[in-house]
């Protein structure tokens, strides 16, 4: 039983792109779908989709590497932790790398960047910062 399985996609994503692996396979949730989804509209992944694997549901995820072989995902960091929830108002949500990178937030509108919950007024639960 894994206590943080954000945390767990992430670090399955992270050591995906260090081994140059061309996708990688994480447990699926409703949450994690939604943090998938945000990953490939933003391009840091090529796309992800369902598979179902017997008794169980997974989010296979397609990494994106640019020609040289460089991931498209330099850095991917949790905020927000089981044991210490990070929560920001609309006006506190941090800019990644001064616009460069996003973060991404669980909101009462939904799953959302940054950008969108500056946009629409929003606060809520950051999650984790991808640049």
């Amino acid at each position: 039983m894994v206590s943080d399985p954000i945390a767990d996609m992430l670090t399955r994503i992270r050591n995906g792109l260090k081994a140059r692996f061309p996708k990688v396979d994480v447990p699926a949730s409703k949450l994690k779908l939604e943090i998938a989804r945000i990953l490939k509209d933003e391009g840091y992944i090529l796309n992800y989709k369902i598979v179902d694997e017997g008794s169980h549901k997974a989010i296979r995820v397609y990494l994106k590497y640019s020609e040289t072989g460089q991931p498209a995902i330099t850095s991917l960091e949790r905020v927000s932790k089981p044991g210490c929830r990070v929560y920001v108002g609309s006006r506190e949500i941090p800019k990644v790398l001064g616009g460069l990178g996003i973060s991404i937030l669980t909101t009462p509108k939904g799953v959302m960047t940054g950008k969108e919950a500056r946009k629409q007024n929003v606060g809520g639960e950051l999650l984790c910062r991808v640049y």
